[in-house]
């Protein structure tokens, strides 16, 4: 059909494919190859999940590290006055500055965890990528008769004990619930911690108040930092051939100019 004065802007075709070709003329309906195969393997495979994290949190039970975690991020953990509250890690992002740090926070290690005692220690595997630690220390510590020395030690043997590298992780310590204490006493518990965990920075807070809470995440953030300056370093010396994400390379007669 015509209109008078049209014009044609478009002339659309229909396309039908060709029909399939009848079973007469088919051929290879019953194909006799085969590819030989080779003999199979079965084998077992244990995979563990570990989280990637930026830093740790470390200690014994109540020491404190669900409360640092909720209180510096928006994660949700347990809270409880009993041990052993945290049976799963949990994560959680903080925001220092212009930065940001995943925490990560796992159950309370106790004397012979790595004989199974309490959870265990399998659980450390989640910070065994954490560029730093953050070894919270009861500032009563009451399971240890108020002794914060012998709490930071029990810890470091589990570590230890465990291996994979965390006993030599940087390590910064923090003498939490100053906010409980007399002055005198945090200062004492202060150059005790220091004189055992030397080098290792030692500083007073309390997750519960907020109190030292602001100096402690940036002392964690200046080493997450460092970390990740000599990753890239290292990724750069190591790196050999030409990569997508090299910058342009100049050419002779450019870079004479």
């Amino acid at each position: 059909m015509a209109w008078r004065g049209a014009r044609l802007v478009l002339d659309l075709k229909c396309v039908l494919p060709s029909p399939p070709a009848p079973p007469s003329a088919r051929t290879n309906r019953a194909p006799r190859q085969a590819t030989p195969g080779h003999p199979g393997a079965e084998r077992w495979l244990w995979l563990r999940l570990k989280l990637i994290a930026d830093a740790g949190l470390v200690g014994l039970p109540n020491a404190g590290k669900s409360t640092f975690l909720a209180t510096v991020s928006a994660a949700k953990p347990k809270i409880a006055d009993y041990p052993f509250t945290t049976l799963h890690p949990q994560l959680g992002v903080v925001a220092v500055d212009d930065r940001s740090l995943v925490l990560a926070d796992i159950p309370g290690l106790i004397e012979g965890a790595h004989e199974g005692h309490g959870v265990g220690d399998r659980f450390l595997g989640h910070i065994e990528r954490c560029s730093v630690l953050l070894h919270l220390i009861d500032g009563l510590a009451l399971e240890q008769d108020g002794d914060v020395v012998a709490a930071y030690r029990t810890i470091r043997e589990e570590l230890d004990a465990y291996g994979g590298g965390l006993a030599a992780k940087p390590e910064i310590i923090g003498l939490n619930k100053t906010d409980a204490l007399p002055e005198d006493d945090v200062q004492a518990k202060l150059a005790a911690l220091r004189e055992a965990a030397a080098p290792n920075p030692v500083l007073p807070l309390s997750a519960a108040t907020g109190q030292g809470v602001t100096a402690v995440l940036h002392a964690l953030a200046d080493q997450v930092d460092a970390e990740r300056r000599a990753r890239a370093e290292a990724a750069q010396h190591d790196r050999t051939g030409w990569s997508p994400l090299d910058p342009p390379r100049q050419r002779p007669a450019e870079a004479g100019k």
